[in-house]
């Protein structure tokens, strides 16, 4: 935990913002994976994480905006459950860390909401667990069908305007996250070899964040088949001039969040073509980098990645025409179809429950619906001390290939004859985590290798 210092100043800031109503904070759940006590790794909610630092499961916060009252409603173990648990911080405790001066059993929740409901309106978040929208339905005394629908958009935009600016303390947590990333990356290049599967090598990535103290942020993609964006690790073996791509992260013991990304040959160097596409994506990732400050629209550096990669593709003779044309119609898309990046903090994709509209978003400023530009998750003006990743990558899909070349798909900048050479290429992808700084911005964690010699040298050492 932080200090109680911050957690206080968290809410009150909070209660600043909100003026009034009840703002009730659901803490996860234990979920079982096969039956009920084989349970999944408990991951508390990351805006109760926020906002308490208290990371057990079964608990509710209340926050009494109007009354300046606020409670942890839980419950302590009893002796039968310490006989498999073991001894526990008491919630009391747990409470005086994060500044809460009221605990109260849970089994009083729901007479506090139904009094409190009485005289001021409960505010919450999006449900995500189904466990915990059936929770708010009995508590709230609405219709399970309607609770996904009246969550309170103040609530959700307040959070995200107070979550997406990362103090010092925070950094310095991510930073944290960012060095194990780094070191299962490290491992990767090194031991990502013929001869070996690709769960092998990631079993190996998850062990590290574990050591780290913490556990991985999401679930390791590492695959010889980096055409698919979020191809999961599989038995695939490993073999001499294949391309692994690799991305992955650690999650703190704190719940902060690493993501990086690296491409890599499963030999001891590139071949000539993985180093020239290679090359065309690293140049499109440290132009976009390069381009980062407060106030640029993330949608405008994202076009520009696009349009670097575009200049690539048809030095490579795989694209053709005007390169600002192609990339205004998208033609790019057929081999760039996700977005450049995403906010990161306590979440990989940070507060992507709250819903992107709030998150990447504005009121002015609508998420695209055009393929391509839909999957950008963060497309608003950057601010000082947003912490993002940038992730450009080439993927040649021979399923979107023979598709829109059937469909004559954008023929004017696209030379699908010399495409169709590509089809068993893979995909690559270089990706970094960003502090957005008061001029520019700040690559986050120790070096890791990037560029083309740097891997080779690491691969070979």
């Amino acid at each position: 935990m932080f200090t109680k210092e911050i957690y206080i100043a968290r809410r009150n800031h909070l209660k600043s913002t909100l003026k009034s109503g009840i703002l009730l904070f659901p803490g996860n759940g234990e979920m079982g994976m096969n039956c009920k006590d084989n349970w999944y790794p408990f991951r508390q909610d990351s805006t109760f994480l926020y906002y308490t630092g208290v990371n057990i499961p079964d608990v509710y916060f209340v926050i009494d905006v109007e009354k300046d009252e606020e409670i942890l409603f839980g419950n302590n173990p009893t002796p039968e459950e310490i006989v498999w648990i073991g001894a526990t911080t008491p919630l009391e405790e747990l409470a005086a860390k994060a500044g809460i001066k009221k605990v109260k059993p849970l089994s009083e929740l729901a007479n506090y909401i139904k009094n409190g409901k009485q005289q001021a309106k409960v505010h919450y978040l999006p449900p995500y667990r189904s466990e915990t929208t059936i929770q708010l339905s009995e508590l709230l005394d609405v219709p399970v069908q309607e609770v996904a629908g009246a969550f309170s958009v103040a609530l959700t935009k307040a959070i995200v305007a107070q979550r997406e600016i990362k103090i010092t303390e925070e950094v310095q947590e991510i930073t944290k996250a960012v060095n194990i990333t780094a070191e299962m990356h490290t491992y990767a290049i090194k031991n990502g070899n013929a001869g070996k599967t690709e769960k092998q090598i990631a079993g190996d990535l998850q062990a590290i964040a574990i050591g780290g103290g913490g556990n991985i942020s999401f679930p390791i993609i590492l695959t010889t088949n980096g055409q698919y964006l979020h191809n999961h690790a599989t038995e695939n073996l490993i073999k001499e001039g294949d391309l692994v791509l690799c991305d992955c992260g650690a999650e703190t013991g704190m719940g902060y969040a690493g993501d990086m990304t690296r491409t890599f040959p499963a030999s001891e160097r590139f071949t000539t073509l993985q180093k020239e596409v290679y090359t065309i994506v690293l140049n499109a990732h440290n132009s976009a980098i390069d381009a980062l400050k407060p106030g640029i629209l993330f949608r405008d550096v994202h076009l520009l990645a696009a349009t670097k990669l575009v200049e690539g593709l048809k030095g490579m003779g795989l694209m053709k025409g005007n390169v600002e044309e192609a990339v205004a119609k998208g033609a790019h898309t057929l081999f760039f179809q996700c977005g450049l990046g995403h906010m990161m903090g306590l979440d990989v994709h940070d507060m992507e429950n709250l819903g992107e509209p709030y998150v990447g978003y504005t009121d002015t400023l609508k998420k695209s619906t055009e393929f391509g530009l839909k999957s950008l998750r963060l497309g608003k003006a950057l601010k000082e001390n947003f912490v993002i990743t940038v992730e450009p990558g080439i993927y040649f899909n021979p399923f979107l290939i023979d598709a829109w070349k059937a469909q004559g798909k954008y023929t004017d900048f696209v030379n699908y004859e010399e495409v169709e050479k590509f089809k068993n290429f893979g995909g690559i992808r270089v990706e970094e985590d960003i502090l957005i700084t008061k001029e520019g911005s700040q690559i986050l964690g120790n070096p890791l290798a990037k560029t083309v010699a740097d891997i080779e040298e690491l691969k070979n050492a």
